[in-house]
């Protein structure tokens, strides 16, 4: 009998090793890596399954152990009589290893089965990534416009606490006629961050993306702003429609206002002109000398500021200088909090100017505007792109009147700033487009925090 099913353990082993992966063993080990929860566990299950039984027999006053040892003692006996000590022992320990091997491979293949069907991936694999993103850096992000959706989209892969602080303040397109026609705040920038921090990244942002082509009402709106829309009129307001929607499209981290009044931007230009809308001040193509908002002084929403409270390490950027980033930092409470902490805190500089915002600036004239605008300085360092954009990259964005950021080293320093500089630019090889590559942004900032950290 003993030896039928060993010969049967060994025959389900030998199949069971052509028909997996060489890692499959690696696989195994993976779970005694600490960190996981999973080895106090076992043994806590085994010490109950030992005092369950200790219990019993205690509750049956000994007597049937007691005659149970007694028999089973004598057929060990015999079965030692017939094979050695030295071989039937551990041959019955490693009928027990195989049993229980092979219990548990069944347990973790149905749980595997149930819990990821597609099979993309190990249980185990998805297992360490959760743990090592939830023991990430609690970082804040403050920005907008698809800046900052693309350092989301590289941060995610380091820490799932993250948490992003975008503008209301957009008046244009998609938003700015949901905000004119519902009264709601504008979805925009906030759609493109679930999007980006959504574990299914690509299909999201496409489905979010989608613009409706045809239909009274519908045609120019983006699907991801109706849905946040709709969320908002089902849940009460913005923040709780954000809030659900990232429970089910499962984002990692969390999308903030940085203010739940309905705020419009207004400018003074350069030639005296005094432009109202966030969308329009960019159209105004002037030079900008001074910037706030309707109402004056917004209150933060208090989420947003426990966030920057708990920070461990606060992103300022890229974005959009006057429309995407200090839009956040003329919230006073936002402003005063960052301010107040004494952790890391770094602005990304924009790679190339943006005609009608900041045409001519140097990356001192963009760390002079957010100091300006916040009346003190919020960061100590800032990171700047250190490789120049290809020819056809200058051709294509001077037709635009946008040029690459010039790096004016000594104002920098005379302001007291650290400059961190790296290769973070995505140049589209095809159309010269520039935008900072994700990846690699993320690499720099998290080194860069490790580097400042550890000093």
């Amino acid at each position: 009998m003993t030896f039928g099913l060993l010969k049967q353990a060994l025959h389900v082993l030998r199949h069971e090793s052509r028909h997996r992966t060489p890692n499959r063993v690696n696989q195994w080990f993976k779970w005694l890596a600490p960190g996981l929860f999973v080895k106090r566990w076992l043994l806590l299950s085994a010490s109950g399954v030992l005092l369950t039984t200790l219990g019993f027999a205690v509750w049956l006053k000994l007597t049937p152990v007691f005659y149970t040892t007694q028999i089973l003692g004598q057929i060990l006996d015999e079965i030692t009589d017939v094979i050695p000590s030295y071989i039937s022992g551990p041959l019955a320990m490693l009928l027990g290893f195989l049993l229980v091997w092979w219990g548990q491979t069944r347990t973790l293949g149905s749980i595997t089965e149930v819990l990821m069907p597609d099979g993309d991936e190990e249980l185990i694999d998805v297992l360490l990534t959760h743990r090592r993103l939830h023991r990430g850096p609690r970082i804040v992000v403050v920005g907008g416009g698809t800046g900052l959706s693309n350092l989301l989209r590289g941060l995610k892969r380091y820490s799932a606490n993250i948490t992003a602080i975008v503008t209301v303040a957009d008046d244009g397109g998609s938003s700015g006629r949901l905000r004119r026609e519902i009264g709601v705040l504008p979805p925009g920038d906030i759609r493109n961050c679930l999007a980006a921090l959504a574990d299914e990244e690509k299909l999201l942002t496409e489905l979010f993306q989608y613009r409706f082509k045809a239909g009274d009402g519908l045609m120019g709106h983006s699907f991801g702003n109706l849905f946040l829309t709709a969320m908002s009129e089902v849940t009460g307001d913005l923040e709780q429609a954000i809030a659900a929607s990232s429970r089910v499209l499962a984002v990692r981290g969390q999308v903030l206002p940085a203010t739940l009044s309905d705020v419009r931007l207004w400018a003074e230009l350069a030639d005296g002109r005094y432009i109202e809308g966030e969308s329009s001040i960019t159209e105004a193509n002037g030079a900008i000398v001074k910037i706030g908002c309707i109402p004056a002084n917004p209150p933060a929403l208090p989420k947003a500021l426990r966030a920057i409270e708990e920070a461990d390490y606060i992103i300022i950027g890229p974005g959009s200088l006057y429309t995407s980033i200090i839009p956040n930092l003329l919230v006073p409470e936002i402003t005063a909090a960052i301010a107040q902490r004494d952790v890391p805190r770094i602005y990304v500089c924009n790679i190339m100017t943006q005609e009608g915002e900041t045409q001519g600036y140097s990356v001192g004239d963009h760390i002079r505007a957010i100091d300006q605008a916040c009346g003190r300085s919020l960061f100590g360092a800032v990171l700047v792109q250190k490789k120049i954009p290809s020819a056809r990259a200058h051709i294509r964005y001077a037709q635009e009147n946008s040029n690459p950021v010039p790096l004016d080293r000594d104002v920098i320093v005379r302001m007291g700033r650290r400059i961190v500089l790296a290769n973070v630019m995505d140049e589209d090889e095809q159309t010269g487009l520039i935008r900072h590559d994700p990846q690699q942004l993320a690499r720099v900032l998290l080194r860069w925090y490790s580097r400042v950290e550890g000093l």
